[in-house]
């Protein structure tokens, strides 16, 4: 099978990747947008035109980051509102307030590494609760708007973290075995690529379809639980560079229709059945068709 490829690549940067595209008349919401390659995300689909949300826990740093960019890309329609992942009754306030269609949802904010186990209100562990569940409620609440748009897109950001662990079906909160903070964050990566392949598959007819990516190595707070990042200076990224893959799959005309699909580098990824040395490529379960299909009834499930 051919995989699917662009003009762009490893150091592309989100605006070059938006540069010829007109988002005018386009709603997205950015989630995590107040930090990060967040801000950088949101920056280039206002740049382009759109009306973008920024979804975040801080309002303070979410409308500091908004006034940022609606004077850098003097696009006045950059709004902040309140998400937090972790809380279910957040999300459903989130999705019961929004008005009209929604054209793009990207789904990028995420915690890495908690040292200790922490659990939400409901006993599930935090990076799964947060970096997948919440985002998986979210799409769920946001769906009849998203179809609204009649040609939607969902973006997943995973990671290389998904080449850690596959989704832990039979104790995905870490109920039994010893939490392993990294383990617990490979399983919420995996889960977010699956997300984008059950998405696609349920709701293509719809008009919507969804896709995942490892936006690659970029020094942020979200290493601050590692004591920082350890990639190899050549193979890291600006967030400029880091956000690139994410506008790719939420606004470029190349991959119009294209949905559960994993890329890296403004690329599709390759499949692997090994862990390579390099830390490329997707994992083969992080894209398994009936993995998908598990995961979304089991966290229709959780959230009902």
């Amino acid at each position: 099978m051919n995989l699917i490829t662009t003009p762009f690549g490893f150091g592309s940067t989100a605006a070059e990747v938006v540069a010829d595209v007109d988002l005018t008349g386009k709603r997205i919401v950015v989630t995590g947008a107040s930090s990060g390659i967040g801000i950088e995300t949101a920056r280039a689909l206002a740049g382009a035109g759109a009306e973008v949300t920024l979804g975040v826990r801080n309002l303070e740093a979410g409308e500091k980051t908004a006034a940022e960019i609606r004077s850098s890309t003097s696009n006045p329609a950059v709004w902040v509102r309140r998400l937090d992942l972790s809380d279910q009754g957040s999300l459903q306030t989130f999705a019961a307030n929004w008005e009209g269609p929604l054209h793009i949802l990207v789904n990028n904010a995420g915690i890495m590494a908690l040292p200790t186990l922490e659990r939400t209100p409901e006993g599930w562990e935090m990076q799964f609760a947060t970096n997948f569940l919440g985002h998986f409620a979210l799409a769920i609440g946001l769906h009849r708007a998203l179809a609204a748009a009649n040609g939607a897109r969902i973006v997943s950001v995973s990671s290389s973290g998904n080449l850690i662990a596959p989704v832990i079906f039979d104790d995905l909160h870490f109920d039994f075995l010893p939490y392993d903070p990294l383990v617990a964050y490979g399983q919420s990566k995996s889960a977010c690529a699956l997300l984008a392949v059950e998405a696609t598959r349920r709701w293509a007819n719809d008009g919507i379809v969804s896709n995942a990516l490892n936006p690659g190595a970029i020094a942020t707070n979200l290493q601050k639980h590692t004591g920082g990042l350890k990639t190899p200076p050549e193979r890291r990224k600006t967030p400029q560079q880091g956000a690139a893959t994410s506008v790719l799959l939420a606004a470029s005309p190349l991959l119009e229709g294209v949905g559960g699909c994993y890329f890296e580098d403004c690329n599709e990824a390759t499949t692997v059945s090994k862990r390579p040395s390099d830390w490329m490529g997707v994992a083969h379960y992080a894209l398994d068709p009936a993995n998908a299909e598990r995961l979304w009834n089991i966290s229709l499930g959780l959230i009902s």
